[in-house]
C-alpha cells in the first residue's frame, strides 16, 4: 500500500474517532478537528520515508488512545458530573470468584 494512501487513512481514522469520541460537544469537536489538520498540514513536505512512517505510527497510537480511554463527561451541577461512556468502552463486570458456580 502506497505511503500516500496510509496516511490519508490515518487522517480520516483520526477525524471518524474524533467525531464518535467527542460526539455533541461542539468546542472538543472543533478543537481536535483543528489539531489533526494543524498537525498535517505541519508535516505536509515531509519527503522522508522513514519519518512519515513514524508519523502514521504516532497517528494511529493517537487514535487509539481516543478509541480506548477518552470518556466524555458533562458538568451539570456544582460538585456533579455526568459520564457519557460509549458502548466501546462498557466490559461486562463479573465479580472475580475462587470456585466455580454452578450451572442450574
Amino acid at each position: 500500500m502506497g505511503t500516500r494512501l496510509k496516511v490519508l487513512q490515518t487522517f480520516k481514522a483520526l477525524h471518524r474517532t474524533r467525531m464518535n469520541v467527542f460526539k455533541d460537544d461542539d468546542i472538543a469537536l472543533t478543537a481536535a478537528r483543528l489539531k489533526i489538520n494543524e498537525e498535517f498540514k505541519k508535516n505536509k513536505n515531509e519527503i522522508s520515508e522513514e519519518n512519515i512512517q513514524q508519523m502514521i505510527k504516532m497517528g494511529k497510537a493517537v487514535e487509539t488512545v481516543l478509541r480506548e480511554n477518552v470518556l466524555q463527561a458533562e458538568h451539570v451541577g456544582e460538585n456533579k458530573l455526568v459520564l457519557r461512556p460509549r458502548e466501546s468502552l462498557l466490559l461486562e463486570n463479573v465479580p472475580y470468584c475462587d470456585s466455580p458456580r454452578k450451572q442450574t
